[in-house]
């Protein structure tokens, strides 16, 4: 082989072995980038097309974080255009760098140059959270492109703002060192649209500021004027919404710049300041310790504990942030429920700042979705700190409202002599002053009227004077007082009851006035207090005097009966006491009404009652029982001569003649009497009394007739009778029927009038006017009265739903015992109620003597009827014991005129009778239903008068329920058809 061939083949060789070498390196390189790629952290895939056209884009979704990475960084790029990966290593810049990246990719595929700022805001409230709030901070140290330098950082107190230039179809991958753990928004921005946003909001945000500033100056110069506990409350207030508002429109950190890391300290210290001057205010703004000691105990922990949350702001600013959001919830919510609870005490404040808290509320809503994520735009930060300023305005309006009011007693102490001088022009006995603003009551202690009274208890706060008060007096108490302070003028006139040393309640009259100072507010309250329990005790005799007939001033029949048992009971346990009871009954007294008149009746029955009294000795009781009937226990006389000798003189008494219009009448009376046993029971004995009443009436009257035992025998079918009474309601064997009210005008059915009916299975149809009289005696007629109530509104409530005329109306005759007891007018709510009526379809009827009986009581009782908007119609006007003058003392809207004023007869001064009673009922807002209508003249001659309705047979008879529901249903006109 010769050198050359040596060479050359050397050679070959050699660049053999050189490309094998090459070969396994580049094997071996791309395994070691295999294991590389497997190992370093994965590139951001998305990257976000940027073009000229958009101003704004959202950066987040496109952001990839990496936790806890460390100070150094590596990451492979996106892949330029030309495909190539490269990786990036970045250290961190700063010390606050906590180990947290981002990164995200730009692309920019238009073919000019692209200018934009990444913005990252230090503070966003969409999404900070409630309890663990994100309270602000810086969010990104530096942002590092794959190519060129890092990003030039911004001058910005309000956000990490980084320049970036993208060159045509460049692809960037950046990574931001992250100083935060939240980055809750990055937006890229065209530079000239955000300078715009930034300046809009500036605006706003200037003069939002500009409100509440002045707004916060001016309640604290009203503070300065005034001295009411409100206004420096709401100044504090208003300087708290103010400074929020500075910190959350950064515009703080431009007068003093934070310290890195102080941001969440101060946003959550001027949240603790809000929560405490909003508790503040609303305590005293509702003067919450005037009536309740404990208020102001609870309300001072309530704002030490807000106090300790501003202490541990310094320790842990975003837990206490979050206590504090939580606490501003439950302080709303429990300030409503005591404005509510005080409105309906009619507290004047309290209602006027109820609107304002309302607002309140539905800001602290908004504020809860804005922090919960669910409202995230970027109007609502803004938006909250302006309606927060306009909620505190309006809380600075209602307290303003206290100011425009003058006046001219200066504030502070008044000397005893200024004192008194007060005392003077209120007029009484003993002074009362309050000091409002100090909230201290002074009463005169040297008063020689009070002297029985705990006055140094009294003396001090008003709350003291609660516990001497009765307690059905202590809530118009406080209303009084606070009403005076709410409106500042007018007078306290103010009865109540204030317990003594022993336990006694005394009455007394407070009347006073308010004083006002030079700023309008209410700065004393003085007056004068006069002990006037001889006066209230005068009233409940008064009222006592409610027990006896009004007429003759004897006790009426509910004295009567409790004066027989107290003297049965006296006779049973001691010798000597034998009472005799008598009935006296006037003979055909009636017909003394009707030729003399019902005035002349009265007279009558006046001077007879005077007579039987006169022949009473001190122990012996005379009562009035009914219209021509009295009652008598003897005790005076016990021997059988002497108690025959006493009913003769009473008999006597009875028949002496009556002087009148130049004639004498002599009556005669029928005297029922019996003695008394130890087996019998008082009402057992007035029976026996009746009967033997009875039993003179029965042998022509003026007769005195003892009760003999055969008397039961003849009063057997009336014991049975009443015995059967009693059974028939658990037998059903009572029913009503109804009569037809017409009204004239169109001939239809207006109403009805409700009848008892008795069906007895053995003596078949019972007359009312025999079991009416019985229930009467008996005590049944409470309970006939509401089975007729209860029936006629059940009837009327079908009627009105198979007619749909809720203006058809009952009535429902009423019974003297009904009207005496309560239990009237707890029927009616309750059968109104039950069956849902109208109360104006319910008339309740009642007889002239019936509501003459007892005057006073009918008029009370019958004006709480008529408040419920029932209706009352006046029966058988004209045939009862009490004058015409009477009518205008009760509240009747209907009257019903007695058919024997329309009955043909000889006397001609029926019908001019007749013409007067409609005319007097329609000049007093009367109706009239008249009765017994007979013919149609009769009817010709109501309509004429004007009359509206008419009941009588001539249009029909009474009628069963199924029988008037037909009626109704068919509507059928020309009722008089069917008579």
């Amino acid at each position: 082989m010769t050198g050359g061939e040596y060479r050359r083949r050397f050679l070959r060789h050699t660049r053999e072995n050189v490309r094998a070498f090459l070969s396994s390196c580049l094997v071996l390189f791309a395994a070691l980038a295999s294991l590389a790629a497997l190992t370093l952290p994965a590139h951001a895939l998305d990257v976000v097309a940027v073009s000229p056209n958009e101003s704004v884009i959202d950066l987040r979704p496109a952001i990839e974080v990496y936790r806890n990475a460390g100070r150094s960084f590596q990451v492979s790029a996106v892949p330029g255009p030309e495909g190539i990966v490269r990786r990036i290593e970045i250290d961190a810049t700063t010390q606050q760098a906590n180990g947290d990246w981002a990164v995200f990719a730009l692309t920019n595929e238009s073919d000019e140059q692209i200018d934009r700022l990444i913005v990252a805001p230090h503070f966003t409230p969409a999404g900070s959270g409630v309890l663990n709030p994100d309270l602000g901070s810086q969010r990104i140290a530096a942002i590092t492109p794959s190519q060129g330098f890092a990003l030039e950082r911004q001058v910005s107190s309000e956000a990490d703002e980084f320049l970036v230039t993208l060159d045509p179809g460049a692809i960037v991958t950046f990574v931001a060192e992250l100083t935060a753990e939240r980055l809750p928004d990055v937006r890229l921005w065209e530079p000239g649209t955000y300078r715009e946003n930034v300046n809009a909001f500036t605006l706003y945000r200037g003069i939002v500021l500009g409100i509440a500033g002045l707004l916060a100056v001016f309640l604290t110069i009203l503070f300065v004027v005034k001295g009411s506990a409100m206004f420096p409350a709401a100044a504090a207030l208003s300087w708290s919404v103010l400074a929020y508002i500075c910190i959350d429109f950064q515009f703080w950190e431009k007068l003093m710049p934070f310290a890195p890391g102080q941001e969440p300290l101060w946003r959550a210290g001027v949240e603790v300041a809000f929560l405490f001057t909003l508790i503040l205010f609303l305590f005293a703004y509702l003067s919450l310790n005037r009536w309740h000691g404990y208020l102001t105990i609870v309300s001072g922990v309530v704002l030490a504990a807000v106090g300790a949350i501003g202490a541990y702001t310094l320790v842990d600013p975003v837990s206490a942030a979050g206590i504090t959001r939580v606490s501003l919830a439950f302080t709303a919510a429990l300030g409503l429920a005591a404005i509510i609870s005080l409105s309906i005490q009619r507290f004047d404040r309290a209602v006027m700042l109820l609107p304002t808290w309302l607002l309140l509320i539905v800001w602290i809503w908004a504020a809860w979705m804005t922090v919960t994520g669910r409202i995230s735009n970027d109007i609502i930060q803004p938006a909250l700190g302006g309606s927060l300023v306009l909620i505190v305005l309006l809380i600075g309006f209602t307290v303003m409202q206290h100011g425009f009011a003058g006046g001219t007693l200066a504030q502070g102490l008044v000397s005893d002599l200024e004192r008194r001088s007060l005392a003077l022009a209120g007029s009484g006995d003993a002074v009362f002053d309050w000091d409002v603003i100090r909230d201290r009551i002074f009463i005169d202690s040297e008063s020689a009227m009070l002297s029985a009274l705990p006055v140094d208890a009294m003396n001090g706060p008003a709350r003291n004077w609660l516990p001497v008060l009765h307690p059905d007096d202590r809530d118009r108490f406080k209303l009084t007082l606070d009403t005076i302070i709410e409106h500042r003028r007018g007078r306290m006139h103010q009865d109540f009851r204030v317990r003594d040393g022993d336990g006694h309640y005394h009455w007394l009259a407070l009347r006073a006035r308010p004083m006002l100072g030079t700023d309008g507010e209410v700065m004393r309250c003085v007056g004068t207090l006069k002990d006037i329990t001889s006066a209230k005790k005068a009233e409940d005799r008064l009222l006592q005097d409610a027990m006896v007939d009004q007429l003759t001033g004897l006790p009426n029949r509910e004295v009567f009966m409790d004066r027989l048992e107290a003297i049965n009971t006296l006779a049973a346990h001691s010798e000597g006491i034998s009472p005799t009871v008598f009935v006296i009954d006037i003979d055909r007294f009636k017909q003394v009404n009707d030729d003399y008149g019902l005035a002349t009746g009265d007279t009558i029955l006046l001077t007879i009652g005077r007579r039987l009294k006169r022949t009473l000795k001190p122990q012996d009781t005379l009562a009035r029982l009914s219209g021509d009937q009295f009652g008598a226990i003897l005790v005076s006389e016990t021997s059988s001569d002497a108690v025959a000798s006493f009913a003769e003189h009473m008999r006597e008494a009875i028949r002496a003649p009556i002087a009148f219009a130049e004639r004498d009448i002599v009556l005669t009376a029928s005297i029922g009497l019996t003695g008394w046993s130890s087996d019998q029971t008082p009402p057992e004995a007035l029976t026996e009394a009746d009967l033997a009443m009875h039993q003179a009436k029965r042998m022509g009257g003026d007769r005195i007739e003892p009760f003999r035992p055969a008397y039961k025998a003849i009063g057997s079918n009336r014991v049975a009778l009443e015995t059967d009474l009693r059974r028939a309601f658990e037998r059903h064997e009572l029913a009503l029927a109804f009569q037809p009210i017409v009204a004239l005008e169109d001939e239809t059915i207006a109403g009805f009038e409700a009848l008892l009916r008795w069906d007895h299975p053995r003596r078949g149809k019972i007359s009312p006017a025999e079991f009416v009289p019985l229930a009467e005696r008996s005590g049944l007629i409470v309970q006939l009265g509401q089975f007729a109530l209860e029936e006629a509104a059940k009837r009327l409530s079908d009627w009105h739903r198979a007619t749909g005329d809720t203006k058809l109306f009952m009535s429902v005759n009423v019974s003297s015992r009904q009207l005496i007891t309560q239990d009237l007018i707890a029927d009616v709510d309750t059968v109104l109620q039950r069956y849902r009526l109208p109360a104006s379809a319910l008339k309740l009827e009642m007889t002239e003597s019936l509501v003459m009986d007892n005057p006073e009581r009918s008029a009370q009782l019958l004006d709480r009827i008529v408040e419920r908007g029932v209706g009352l119609s006046l029966d058988d006007f004209g045939t009862g014991y009490s004058s015409l003058a009477y009518l205008m003392r009760f509240p009747f809207d209907t009257l019903k005129i007695d058919q024997s004023f329309l009955k043909h007869n000889s006397q001609p001064q029926r019908p001019v009778i007749l013409k007067s009673i409609v005319t007097m009922a329609h000049d007093l807002g009367l109706k009239i239903v008249a009765e017994g209508v007979e013919t149609e003249a009769d009817v010709a001659t109501l309509r004429q008068m004007k009359c509206e309705y008419a009941q009588s047979f001539l249009y029909a008879k009474p009628l069963n329920q199924e029988e008037a529901r037909r009626m109704l249903v068919a509507k059928e006109p020309g009722l008089r058809r069917t008579a």
